[in-house]
């Protein structure tokens, strides 16, 4: 827990560059914005939002922050040295960097000697005048930096005594910081602690730097360094390869780092970057540091689930602190314990990373999670009564066939309405019809569904098509029913997933289907079982459209008794 003493901590999000560096991940302008916003809302004071002049859509980005700026957070634009052989006053991509109109640029150069002979084909004197030209000339235009030092673990393992003069190259410049980056990702927390330490140490960072306070746009009293204070800061940039990122980045700051650099949900190229949904609540709530408001951090699931729904990526499910499954309790004697207190096998509450304990339904469950599974969507069940046990006992069989409830909770809400006997029948399915036609040459099928459904006494019978079965089936019952019930044209099928059980039975094999549906406000997952894989798809479908018929009818009846 964080308190006004508490030491502050610098968040720097790269998410929207090198977050978008991870293979099939792709945003548009607008995207970045969204996510640029959301990130300001959640209080990050540093958002890195592009190389301007790279491609045409990162300079619009800039462009449309100059008009309607963020409301809290530094916009930060993000730029190698000059190149060799040329002065920074003359470098065309340094225009651009300034066009852009951001108060802080970070720029990255290169520490490691191998780069700048192999890479860069200089000498490594002229990588130190790249360094000091590129910061003394932006700073000049009123720019303040942050130095990315490149490979910096690698350049210090291999020729210490270079990747220091670069370090001192930037200092003499200008930076303000030095962030020291793990680029390849294979450093280990020992070695970084030892290293980051020899840098503070070098700088006379630890204790001694002066730094100031200057009003945040959101009129708090957040510190920034002082551009007047003597030495720069220290902070860290690490790559995920080896599994370390997060855990490297906790050991710099342990080690006397002021500023870490990461992304929402570790996105970045190869393994990915240092998580900020890990590092933020370790560092905040776990080391004692303060990095955004407590009740910023209560954002912070929403935050990674919106970023994820953004770049178009299906959100980690077994994420620390974010994920669906970070606080879900399985076993019996776990959710027993739980109930009782949440200390016993939680190692923070939920709520302060505005997450939510959930109790899994499995096979392997006791009376105890069945009754707390009921009461965490409003349903009471008497342990000593015969409904409790008849549901558990009905959720084992199921399971026994192939169901699985703890993947579709939708289902099992139904079934325990149904043993209670308090399931609504909104429409009953009387029977349907699939017909699809493969035309040899044409990579593509179609499909005609047939459904006929009963509403309110009213046999309705209806077609439509689709580019597969599936589609096709759903599409027809949703014709069917939407004169009834208006709100399903907002139902979506969100996801689509098939299992085979069992394998060596070949074509004759059961076939478990999940599906996912929304409302643009929930989501919800519902299950079907068949050695028919269009059975199994009917049951989950409709389903899945029963439940949000649910869902809609319990919004109405809370309404109207709040009014």
């Amino acid at each position: 827990m964080t308190t006004n003493s508490s030491p502050q901590l610098w968040i720097y999000d790269t998410t929207l560059r090198d977050g978008t560096q991870r293979e099939g991940l792709s945003v548009s302008i607008e995207d970045k914005l969204r996510i640029a916003r959301r990130l300001d809302q959640l209080g990050i004071p540093f958002i890195e939002g592009g190389w301007p002049g790279a491609n045409p859509k990162d300079v619009q980005f800039f462009w449309q922050l100059q008009e309607d700026p963020l409301k809290q957070a530094e916009i930060v634009a993000f730029c190698s040295t000059r190149r060799p052989n040329s002065t920074a006053a003359t470098e065309p991509m340094l225009q651009d960097i300034l066009a852009a109109g951001t108060r802080w640029v970070t720029i990255f150069g290169k520490s490691w000697d191998l780069h700048v002979t192999t890479g860069l084909k200089t000498t490594l004197e002229e990588n130190l005048a790249m360094i000091r030209d590129t910061i003394e000339y932006l700073r000049s235009q009123g720019r303040r930096i942050i130095y990315d030092a490149e490979h910096w673990f690698d350049g210090y393992k291999h020729n210490r005594d270079y990747a220091l003069q670069t370090l001192e190259a930037a200092i003499a410049s200008g930076a303000e910081w030095l962030v020291l980056c793990d680029t390849n990702g294979g450093t280990l927390p020992h070695e970084i602690s030892q290293i980051v330490q020899d840098v503070v140490s070098m700088t006379g960072e630890l204790g001694t730097g002066d730094w100031g306070m200057r009003t945040r746009k959101d009129s708090s009293q957040s510190p920034i360094p002082n551009p007047q204070s003597p030495m720069p800061q220290i902070g860290i940039h690490t790559h995920n390869d080896s599994e370390m990122a997060v855990a490297n980045a906790i050991a710099a700051v342990m080690a006397g780092a002021k500023m870490v650099q990461g992304t929402i949900n570790g996105y970045g190229e190869r393994c990915g970057n240092a998580n900020l949904c890990s590092l933020i609540p370790n560092l905040q709530l776990k080391a004692g540091y303060s990095c955004i408001t407590e009740d910023q951090l209560t954002q912070l699931t929403e935050a990674s689930r919106f970023v994820s729904e953004v770049v178009n990526l299906a959100p980690d499910e077994h994420a620390p602190f974010v994920g669906r499954s970070a606080f879900a309790h399985k076993g019996g004697i776990h959710v027993s314990a739980v109930e009782r207190n949440p200390l016993t096998y939680e190692h923070i509450q939920p709520e302060q990373v505005g997450n939510r304990r959930r109790i899994v339904i499995s096979e392997q469950s006791g009376l105890s999670n069945v009754l707390a599974k009921a009461r965490s969507f409003g349903i009471e069940l008497d342990q000593q009564k015969a409904e409790a046990r008849e549901i558990l006992q009905r959720l084992k069989d199921l399971e026994s066939e192939g169901f699985q409830f703890e993947a579709a909770e939708a289902s099992f809400v139904l079934l325990m309405h149904e043993a209670l006997g308090g399931r609504r029948k909104f429409f009953e399915v009387k029977g349907f019809q699939v017909h699809c036609d493969l035309i040899e040459g044409k990579e593509t099928s179609n499909a005609l569904a047939t459904v006929k459904v009963a509403v309110d006494g009213k046999n309705i019978l209806e077609a439509a098509e689709g580019n597969g079965p599936v589609a096709a089936l759903d599409a027809a019952l949703r014709k069917a029913l939407v004169n009834f019930y208006p709100q399903i044209a907002t139902f979506d099928l969100t996801d689509y997933k098939v299992r085979i059980l069992n394998g060596h039975t070949g074509t004759a094999a059961k076939t478990r289907v999940l599906v996912e549906s929304g409302n643009g406000r929930q989501r919800w997952t519902t299950v079907g079982v068949s050695t028919n894989i269009l059975a199994a798809s009917y049951q989950a479908v409709v389903e899945g459209l029963e439940y949000g018929l649910l869902l809609h009818s319990q919004a109405e009846a809370a309404l109207k008794v709040s009014s």
